[in-house]
């Protein structure tokens, strides 16, 4: 009996061990997760509209988001997550973002989210204090040869351009009403402790 105890005790020593382990491989993999998808949203973004390449280079930050909403009769949710890049340092935040509305309908939305970020101060209080834009908040995106100009309400100013992805192509209106931006605790606390 005392063997069998101490076999169990060596057991779940092993798995305590090993915990911090697992989960520091899950954290990396939605790390590489998050990275292929702005990866491939980014070249997407490019092709569509090359000039953005250099908006992006130039930028002092962005953020790419992938989301996908849900919508059941009266009440509509979604939630996602993406990355942050500052620009001057290279540092990278991961982040989520979640929403929540009302609104008359049934289905499924898939998007992805580009923000370009032209101002310091706009950048740190995207990633440090989160955003919550409520009410109206949406930048149209002029099309092709109609323009090549993003202009943003006034929640945005000339300070941040945003870019959206249905799987139709590139949205000729970013809606980012009832969206909240948040740093995701765990995937950063994982990836500074390496």
């Amino acid at each position: 009996m005392a063997g069998i105890t101490r076999y169990m005790i060596a057991g779940l020593f092993s798995l305590v061990l090993a915990a911090p382990a697992a989960y520091a491989d899950k954290s990396d993999r939605k790390r590489a997760e998050i990275q292929e998808m702005r990866q491939e949203v980014l070249e997407r973004l490019y092709e569509d509209r090359p000039e953005t390449r250099l908006e992006i280079k130039n930028s002092v930050g962005y953020a790419v988001f992938s989301n996908l909403g849900v919508n059941v009769i009266f009440v509509s949710g979604g939630g996602g997550k993406g990355v942050a890049k500052n620009q001057i340092t290279g540092e990278e935040t991961y982040m989520r973002m979640g929403s929540v509305g009302v609104g008359l309908g049934l289905g499924v939305k898939d998007f992805r989210a580009i923000f370009v970020f032209h101002d310091q101060k706009a950048f740190n209080d995207f990633v440090e204090k989160g955003w919550d834009f409520s009410g109206e908040a949406d930048a149209a995106a002029n099309s092709g040869d109609k323009g090549g100009e993003l202009s943003g309400a006034t929640t945005l100013s000339k300070k941040v351009n945003v870019y959206q992805y249905s799987k139709a192509g590139l949205a000729l209106q970013a809606t980012l009403r009832g969206t909240k931006y948040w740093k995701d605790k765990k995937l950063n606390r994982s990836s500074e402790s390496r």
